[in-house]
Order: structure tokens, then C-alpha cells, then sequence
């Protein structure tokens, strides 16, 4: 599979998985023996079932509003990088989670390594510089 295809695939799963806390949908975009970091120093998952864990811990206190992921940019060697925005209630409050994903996929089009840097702010942020407000 080819990067550009891969990187599409991936962020509409994220986009739709992330809305419905679809654990399963996200992980089978993953390899068995995929790396994935949640911001630069915490420790890295590895593997689909420690990625499986995180990503429940990650969803259980959250009622997610609207994901939107932008049109990923596609590099060399399999690589590509989306941003993407998250509307959701955090125990009752509202917050939006703002970040992006750097993505590296293997040549069947699974991720076997993520990283991603994100901030969150209280408050809901309709929209960011890469959306349209169409």
C-alpha cells in the first residue's frame, strides 16, 4: 500500500474510531508490534495490546463532541503527519485537544510507529487555522 493511501486510511479510521471510542477500528490500523508515544516524555506503549490499554485509559473519562483530522502531509520512507482537533467533555467540562500525529507505516499500509504532541485548553475551539469554516 502506498504512503498517501495509508496516511488517508488512517486519519478518516482515527477520525470516525476517536468519535465512537471505537478501541478496536483504531488498533487494527497498527502492526503487532507497533511503538507509540503520547507526548515526548512519557514512556512509549508497545505493542497492540499496551497501544489497547492506553487508548481505553485515554477515552474512559471523555464524551467526545467532533473529531476532525486535516489532509495528512506525506513524506519519505513511509512517513506522513496529520493535525487534528478534538471536541469533548472531560468529567462534565468542556475541552478541546489540539495536536498532531507523525506517522510511519510498513509497506502492507500499518502504523509501527506513532507519536503524537498535543495540548488541551477548558474550553471549546470550534475550529483551527487548517479547517475550513465553511
Amino acid at each position: 500500500m502506498d504512503t498517501t493511501t495509508a496516511a488517508r486510511r488512517f486519519v478518516r479510521v482515527w477520525e470516525r474510531a476517536w468519535a465512537a471510542h471505537d478501541v478496536e477500528a483504531i488498533l487494527e490500523l497498527y502492526s503487532d508490534a507497533c511503538v507509540h508515544r503520547s507526548m515526548p516524555f512519557r514512556e512509549p506503549h508497545h505493542g497492540r495490546d499496551e497501544l489497547a490499554a492506553y487508548i481505553r485509559w485515554s477515552f474512559a473519562s471523555e464524551t467526545t463532541t467532533d473529531v476532525r483530522f486535516s489532509e495528512p502531509m506525506v513524506g519519505q520512507d513511509g512517513r506522513a503527519v496529520a493535525e487534528f482537533r478534538v471536541l469533548a467533555e472531560e468529567d462534565g467540562r468542556p475541552s478541546t485537544l489540539a495536536g498532531c500525529v507523525f506517522v510511519r507505516f510498513d509497506a502492507t499500509g500499518l502504523a509501527v510507529e506513532t507519536r503524537d504532541y498535543w495540548h488541551s485548553t477548558p474550553a471549546y475551539v470550534p475550529s483551527l487555522p487548517w479547517q475550513t469554516t465553511a
